[in-house]
């Protein structure tokens, strides 16, 4: 074929033209890359928000701190699987041997009524019949009639006494002080319902008007919570030194709302004391007012909350119930996190060792399955940092890599792992932190209740009695009972 060649007029002002048209797309496709890669940064960061914000969603009191009250009536699923306790293969009820609760006010009624054949009513054989009947049923009705007692002190005047002449006059009793006044019996029962039982000032005085027809005015009702507190003063600082001097505590902190702010209520507790303070601070300021861990130099049960780590002149115990909720919130949201599935199933096991060893009465858990879990605990954390690597920064900014969730877990249970196990290497530290947390549920209750308390002072008047309360409780001691000996001068009776 034949070529044919046709003239292509190229100029300056041509190749300048297209010069300049290839700079400017350049720089577009360079503006495009540039946003392309923010849109990609943006994207990731809202695909982390809107993952974080699902975690958040999901927490509920299985998998997490927060109390069951917060799940509302939408309860979590029961899932056995995850449940933070065995099956103890034990029946469901009371066990045999239990010996059963009764009331023992039913074995002295006031008063017997027989109750016969409608035929018998009239029938002129009814005594004799009676004489020869025998008892098929009884039945127990318990009620009262709500009498109120009311006793007039008279001072008494004695004029010309033959004995030793001139006027006698009597005196009053100590306690009775004014024209009108409310007896022990009475204001222990105002302080209780305030107290434990969460009733508003409003509201005792409601009922107490309807029932007892006895029209408590709520500034009655205030000042007589006040001086059961203002008695007990003593008392609480016992309380607190006790605390100081034993060898095992259980703490913890929960918020409530005072004058329309958070503070902060800290609690340390054992078996048989309960010591409760208030505070705007969560951390180791409040805990510093409190009065007991800076002197404190046993073995603190806590979860891990960062201010407790301040204290190192005691022995730290985590609550592993802590643990295994946070590794179910993890393994929720996390299912490929293989390693989780292990350690919850370590401490499980740990746990299951120890309450054998307890119940055989042991002095020790053998060096055989200390071995073990300890080789094993280290194995499990090695597989979790090998299945979460530190990111690779791909920027220039200075100081530490920003840390998942999953490996901040990590790192706590690898720096803390002698307070995790601490509780099978020495047999009085629990499993958990069960005491410290039952011990502060009256607080979310009274919260829930009365919304806040008005002043500091009064949030503190609660706490006082409530750390009586709750110590007397421990000591067998009901709650009317303790706070009407309070009243009577003989509060020390929770240290008989």
């Amino acid at each position: 074929k034949k070529v044919v060649w046709m003239p292509i007029n190229i100029t300056v002002e041509l190749v300048q033209n297209l010069l300049e048209q290839n700079a400017d797309l350049r720089a577009q496709n360079t503006a495009m890359i540039e946003q392309l890669a923010q849109l990609n940064a943006t994207v990731d960061s809202l695909q982390q928000t809107i993952k974080n914000l699902q975690e958040q969603l999901n927490k509920n009191s299985k998998n997490s701190s927060k109390p069951p009250s917060s799940d509302g009536l939408k309860k979590p699923p029961v899932n056995k699987d995850r449940s933070l306790r065995g099956k103890s293969g034990k029946k469901q009820g009371a066990q045999d041997g239990h010996n059963g609760v009764y009331l023992s006010v039913l074995a002295d009624p006031n008063e017997v009524k027989h109750h016969m054949h409608s035929d018998c009513t009239n029938c002129p054989y009814h005594d004799s019949c009676l004489e020869k009947t025998c008892v098929k049923e009884t039945r127990h009705e318990l009620d009262t009639d709500f009498t109120v007692n009311v006793i007039a002190h008279e001072l008494v005047l004695v004029k010309d006494c033959p004995m030793h002449g001139g006027d006698k006059q009597g005196t009053f009793p100590k306690d009775i002080k004014a024209t009108v006044q409310y007896g022990k019996n009475l204001q222990a029962l105002v302080v209780a319902l305030n107290t434990v039982g969460a009733v508003s000032v409003n509201r005792t005085h409601e009922i107490l008007s309807s029932v007892f027809n006895i029209p408590l005015a709520t500034g009655t009702i205030k000042n007589m919570v006040t001086r059961c507190a203002g008695l007990l003063s003593d008392t609480y600082e016992k309380i607190r030194k006790r605390m100081i001097a034993l060898g095992l505590i259980h703490c913890d902190e929960t918020g409530t709302r005072v004058d329309g702010k958070t503070w902060w209520v800290h609690n340390a507790s054992d078996a048989l004391f309960t010591f409760l303070s208030i505070n705007p601070k969560r951390g180791w300021l409040g805990m510093n007012d409190a009065g007991i861990l800076p002197e404190f130099h046993g073995i603190t049960v806590h979860d891990c909350w960062g201010s407790y780590w301040k204290y190192s002149d005691c022995l730290h115990a985590i609550c592993c119930a802590h643990l295994l909720r946070e590794l179910n919130d993890i393994e929720e949201n996390h299912p490929e996190q293989t390693w989780v599935k292990e350690f919850k199933n370590l401490l499980l096991e740990m746990k299951k060792v120890k309450d054998k060893v307890v119940a055989q009465e042991k002095e020790a858990v053998s060096y055989y399955y200390l071995h073990k879990f300890d080789k094993r605990y280290d194995e499990i954390i090695q597989q979790a940092y090998e299945e979460n690597p530190l990111p690779e920064s791909t920027s220039k900014k200075r100081g530490r890599k920003k840390k998942t969730k999953v490996l901040n877990l990590v790192g706590r249970l690898e720096n803390y792992k002698e307070s995790v196990c601490l509780f099978i290497k020495n047999l009085s530290v629990p499993f958990d932190n069960n005491q410290a947390e039952r011990d502060l549920r009256m607080i979310k209750v009274k919260t829930k209740v009365s919304g806040c308390f008005r002043s500091e002072e009064g949030a503190q008047e609660y706490l006082t009695i409530m750390s009586y309360i709750g110590t007397a409780h421990k000591h067998g001691i009901n709650a009317y009972t303790a706070i009407r000996e309070a009243l009577s001068g003989n509060p020390d009776i929770i240290f008989n």
